[in-house]
């Protein structure tokens, strides 16, 4: 069933996130789960719904001939976690995913990744976000030098690939772009 989109109005807004409210209306009945919460509709079928509008993401899987992963260790100041993480970034207005992905690792990792296919589109909160993820793998990588991004993590390490279904169930990688792209390469590796 297709929900209805009457209108949206901007609440909040900068560089990073915008934040609306979109009036929209249900196409059956008078009751919304919103959050584990059961409401009864005022008007019958309409409602506001908050919808965060945000940059799209572009990250990169990089496997070298030894089958280990380029990783970063960082910590994250919103959920004071640290985890490993791969390279990963906003793609900058006039920039495609795959020049972002490919940017993002030489500038977080001070690698140049081999080139780029395109392994998973996701779109990680589509209930709540209009975010997209484009995820990318590279066979190999030169090092070209020091990270100019110097606030992106504290270490950059190349992990052996059979050691990262471990780190996921102790949760030393929880980002879900992270968990998306290795899993994928998890899998792929399976079939080889």
């Amino acid at each position: 069933m297709r929900w209805k989109v009457h209108g949206e109005r901007l609440i909040y807004q900068n560089q990073w996130v915008n934040l609306w409210l979109a009036d929209v209306e249900l196409p059956d009945g008078r009751r919304v789960n919103l959050w584990l919460a059961d409401v009864e509709l005022p008007d019958g079928r309409r409602w506001e719904h908050h919808v965060v509008r945000m940059r799209h993401l572009a990250a990169v899987v990089v496997v070298d001939d030894q089958q280990r992963v380029l990783m970063m260790h960082r910590h994250r100041f919103v959920t004071d976690t640290w985890a490993w993480e791969i390279p990963m970034g906003l793609i900058e207005d006039g920039e495609t995913p795959e020049e972002a992905a490919a940017r993002e690792v030489e500038e977080e990792t001070g690698w140049r990744p081999g080139p780029l296919t395109p392994i998973v589109y996701a779109q990680p909160a589509n209930g709540i976000t209009d975010s997209q993820h484009y995820l990318f793998r590279a066979d190999g990588a030169t090092h070209v030098g020091q990270p100019t991004e110097l606030n992106e993590s504290d270490r950059v390490e190349w992990i052996p690939l059979s050691e990262i279904r471990g780190m996921i169930d102790r949760r030393e990688i929880v980002s879900g772009a992270s968990l998306v792209g290795l899993m994928y390469v998890l899998l792929d590796h399976k079939g080889e």
